[in-house]
């Protein structure tokens, strides 16, 4: 009777095994693509601007940036009439340059295009910290709201 247990318990030991080696072979294949970073969600307000802006506005939505560089954005805006909204490279408290321009898809509402993408120099400043989103205005033609995105 002890042999049987035995027998059974390094049975389900040997099952055991096998399916992990399994799971974790089959993660492996899976590629980059399927390794996806999660959305990040950004608040922005008129004082993480540079110069910092004292207005009423705030905005929010979802940026993710995947290892393959690839971009999706979703911004929604209140209390502004907004003109535009970039991803801009720039670490925090500085300006730079629009790297990441989105399209305007309503009235207070904007998207990254289908198909944006970093360079590998623009997505290492995104892994350093040193990318942001802004939102625009015609009071505020520099930027009326903002928020630093970090990597994740």
């Amino acid at each position: 009777m002890r042999t049987s247990f035995l027998r059974r318990r390094s049975w389900v030991a040997a099952m055991l095994a096998v399916g992990t080696v399994g799971i974790l072979a089959s993660c492996s294949s899976m590629g980059p693509m399927s390794r996806m970073m999660y959305g990040q969600t950004v608040a922005l307000s008129g004082a993480n601007e540079v110069p910092a802006v004292t207005t009423s506005a705030s905005g929010s939505g979802t940026v993710t940036i995947n290892p393959d560089r690839s971009v999706t954005a979703t911004i929604t805006v209140t209390g502004m009439t907004a003109t535009a909204s970039h991803i801009h490279e720039g670490a925090a408290g500085t300006n730079g340059p629009v790297i990441v321009p989105f399209t305007k898809t309503g009235d207070s509402t904007f998207a990254a295009a289908d198909g944006a993408k970093l360079t590998e120099s623009q997505y290492a400043s995104y892994k350093a910290g040193n990318l942001y989103v802004n939102v625009h205005s015609a009071k505020n033609p520099g930027g009326e709201v903002r928020a630093q995105l970090k990597a994740m």
